[in-house]
């Protein structure tokens, strides 16, 4: 009975992601953003306008980094078409072996068969015309950025007086004081995580850029601000950044040496942030079994896309925080964390 209640829910956020991803998200900000929201309210600063406030600064800060980086965004992406020329060069010798594999392989498939007839051409498919799919696309983009907007705005400005009257509607007082107690430590937990581990990016943000000055890479600001970005993504994000730092450092250097210099120091550096940095400032008592980690990352993004990766840590330390809440929660506790308590 259980198992099939989980597939109904996995078949329920699958088909319906397009309404479900923008209200998880939107609860995740508001935890994220809640604390500056407070902070302001006790300066005697209406929730509503300091919800306001609070968000506009941060799409304000969202503009100003992609405005940022559009010029050398701008710049890598202008010279594409050379860059392309050069990763074919670059693999050439590669391809040829590998078409040369498959050559050999297929003779061997087809050595005793009979020869078969012509298959025939496949029926043509409509396509939706190029202008059509982008207008599309547009319009459900900015249909989700909206919702992801208006609703984060409303539940910071809500805040915890209406977590206590929906927790109140659906328990008795003593079951919705203690819901809103979890609430309160969820959202001081979650804020507190995600301040430290933006701090803690944009510090790896700025080692990285100067890093790849010093290694000569072509763009070393939209480097440094893809590593913080993707630093937010638990093990995956790391791993991006180091592939495509390297794929870029080949394709801009003929000497070995400096792209072993640049996929080197990138490494030692995410090194220090996941093995000391982290373990400092953030501590053990939010760490997370990095098996779970990965499956959670791996589902979020079967399910959601993108939004799921984004998602799937912040649901990982959630349900810590609660179990560490629970009378009941030694089990789930157990689970998440990376190894067992009090070993």
């Amino acid at each position: 009975m259980q198992g099939l209640l989980l597939l109904a829910i996995g078949a329920l956020l699958y088909v319906g992601h397009e309404a479900f991803v923008p209200v998880a998200l939107a609860m995740l900000l508001a935890l994220i953003l809640s604390g500056p929201v407070e902070a302001l309210h006790a300066r005697r600063v209406p929730r509503g306008l300091s919800a306001l406030l609070i968000m506009l600064a941060v799409l304000g800060a969202l503009a100003g980094t992609l405005n940022f980086i559009s010029v050398p965004a701008q710049q890598w992406f202008a010279g594409a078409p050379q860059t392309l020329k050069v990763i074919k060069q670059k693999v050439r010798p590669l391809s040829k072996l590998m078409n040369r594999i498959d050559e050999i392989r297929d003779s061997a498939g087809n050595m005793g068969s009979p020869a078969k007839a012509g298959a025939a051409a496949p029926a043509p498919v409509a396509q939706a015309s190029a202008p059509m799919v982008i207008f599309e696309s547009t319009r459900d983009a900015l249909v989700s950025a909206m919702t992801l907007i208006i609703l984060t705005i409303f539940l910071l400005a809500g805040g915890p007086p209406m977590l206590a009257r929906m927790a109140s509607a659906v328990a008795g007082d003593l079951n919705a004081a203690h819901a809103t107690d979890v609430i309160e430590k969820l959202r001081r937990e979650v804020g507190r995580f995600y301040l430290t581990t933006a701090l803690i990016n944009t510090g790896l943000g700025c080692a990285t850029a100067a890093l790849m000055a010093l290694c000569g890479m072509p763009n070393p600001l939209l480097w440094g601000t893809v590593a913080a970005l993707l630093n937010f993504i638990p093990y995956a994000g790391s791993a991006t950044t180091l592939l495509l730092l390297t794929s870029v450092a080949i394709v801009s250097f003929d000497s070995l040496g400096q792209v072993l210099a640049v996929a080197g120091s990138y490494l030692a550096l995410a090194t220090l942030e996941g093995q000391v940095v982290q373990p400092l400032l953030v501590g053990r008592r939010l760490a997370l079994n990095p098996v779970l980690v990965f499956l959670a990352l791996w589902f979020g993004g079967f399910f959601w896309g993108i939004a799921g990766i984004i998602l799937a840590t912040p649901a990982l330390v959630a349900l810590k925080v609660i179990a560490e809440n629970s009378q009941r929660g030694k089990p789930l506790l157990d689970f998440l964390s990376p190894e067992t308590r009090g070993s």
